[in-house]
């Protein structure tokens, strides 16, 4: 299902979005946001596949928002959803997935859906198409970024885990962090970076912290107690 965030300065508008989004039932709703800072602030906490946006706000416009999106390596999906016809243009510079006119039509709103379906699995398969190189027995290979569980650092080091093996690289685990930053991974720990889409079990150890358990991985990786809170967030525990 895909995971959306309604922004829209008005507040029946939302709700009138969000029902039909329900009605259809192929899109989640995670958050709603009223301007362009909320909507940032929500993103930030919400990981979503596509945004629905309105263009006249107060403050910053739709469209603002819409460039400022396309900065991230994998921005979410874009549909504007707006009263005025006259900026479909613009929306469309900024990569705009659809251009919805209020008030909504049902069946227009369900070819929207389905355009941001191909948009995500266009990306995603993007996605597993990116390699990092690393070591293995004196040889450089190039694994897939979706096959890594998790990075270990070691010294200015690191290792990255698969599931059939364990491989070296001379970048630090702060660099690859930058470098995976968008793939679904997160820092738990100063010593590890964990594929947020791996995780099988989260197991709750004393002193306050956890203890993750990866699919295909025996290792349990640990999770520092200033980061427990803002992973169960990113888990949505």
């Amino acid at each position: 299902m895909l995971k959306a965030i309604i922004v829209d300065d008005e507040k029946p508008a939302r709700s009138e979005l969000r029902f039909m989004l329900d009605e259809l039932g192929q899109t989640e709703v995670v958050a709603e946001a009223a301007s362009v800072r909320e909507a940032i602030e929500k993103l930030k906490e919400y990981p979503c596949d596509v945004m629905f946006l309105d263009i006249n706000m107060p403050e910053a416009s739709g469209l603002q928002l819409a460039e400022a999106l396309q900065r991230l390596k994998f921005p979410p999906a874009v549909v504007f959803v707006s009263a005025y016809s006259e900026h479909a243009i613009e929306a469309f510079k900024v990569n705009a997935t659809d251009y919805l006119l209020k008030p909504v039509d049902s069946e227009r709103l369900s070819q929207a859906i389905q355009r941001v379906r191909e948009h995500v699995t266009l990306h995603a398969k993007v996605q597993k198409l990116e390699r990092i190189p690393v070591e293995k027995a004196g040889k450089k290979i190039l694994i897939g970024i979706d096959t890594i569980r998790f990075v270990m650092a070691r010294d200015d080091y690191a290792y990255l885990q698969t599931d059939t093996d364990r491989y070296f690289s001379t970048v630090s685990l702060a660099q690859l962090e930058k470098r995976l930053d968008g793939h679904g991974f997160f820092r738990v720990h100063r010593g590890y970076l964990v594929n947020l889409s791996m995780v099988s079990e989260v197991e709750s150890v004393s002193g306050g912290t956890l203890l993750l358990s990866l699919d295909g991985c025996d290792e349990k990786i640990p999770v520092s107690r200033r980061r427990v809170s803002a992973l169960k967030k990113a888990l949505r525990l």
